[in-house]
């Protein structure tokens, strides 16, 4: 077999293309998660409409509440200013967080795709996963910023899987039009 032909890395171009495709990806991330959200709270409106019992009563009967991004800006509120976020900045805070992660992860998935071109098997999905496993499955729960992975239901892990290998195949796609651009 003849070997295959690379183009030379560059590490800075790995990282701006990166960095744009880390931004596109939680983009389409949160995009895909409204829909989800969307198509949730039609089937419970079904369920209402049967059951009677409102989605709100429902959510508090779970222990519904803020997500990881929201208590991770929290945390970082109090120890870097010492103060919690008021109600207002926690709907910017959120996204902030979400963006910033998504946006250094794609930088560092730029950079490694740039020198080992092999990271970017099957389109991006299984470095998604790996991002899924490594921040949704272990850090968060490690931090405290998450219950303990077994206390959530299948459903849950498989949607959050669903969320981040959208994000790993967007970042490749993104990444890969970015990067011949440069």
């Amino acid at each position: 077999m003849f070997p295959i032909a690379r183009k030379k890395p560059n590490l800075g171009k790995g990282l701006v293309s990166g960095i744009v495709a880390g931004i596109v990806a939680s983009f389409v991330m949160n995009r895909f998660q409204e829909l989800r959200e969307r198509l949730l709270q039609l089937r419970e409106q079904e369920k209402t409409d049967r059951e009677g019992q409102s989605p709100q009563t429902r959510k508090a009967a779970d222990g519904g509440g803020e997500n990881a991004t929201v208590r991770t800006a929290e945390k970082i509120s109090e120890g870097v200013f010492d103060r919690p976020l008021r109600e207002e900045e926690k709907k910017l805070a959120g996204p902030a967080v979400h963006y910033a992660f998504g946006t250094a992860v794609g930088a560092l998935y730029g950079a490694i795709a740039d020198v080992w071109p092999e990271a970017t098997a099957a389109a991006g999905m299984p470095f998604g996963a790996a991002v899924w496993l490594g921040a949704d499955e272990v850090a968060l729960p490690v931090l405290k910023l998450s219950k303990k992975p077994n206390d959530y239901p299948l459903s849950t892990h498989a949607y959050g899987l669903a969320s981040h290998v959208v994000y790993g195949a967007t970042t490749e796609l993104v990444r890969k039009v970015v990067r011949k651009a440069l």
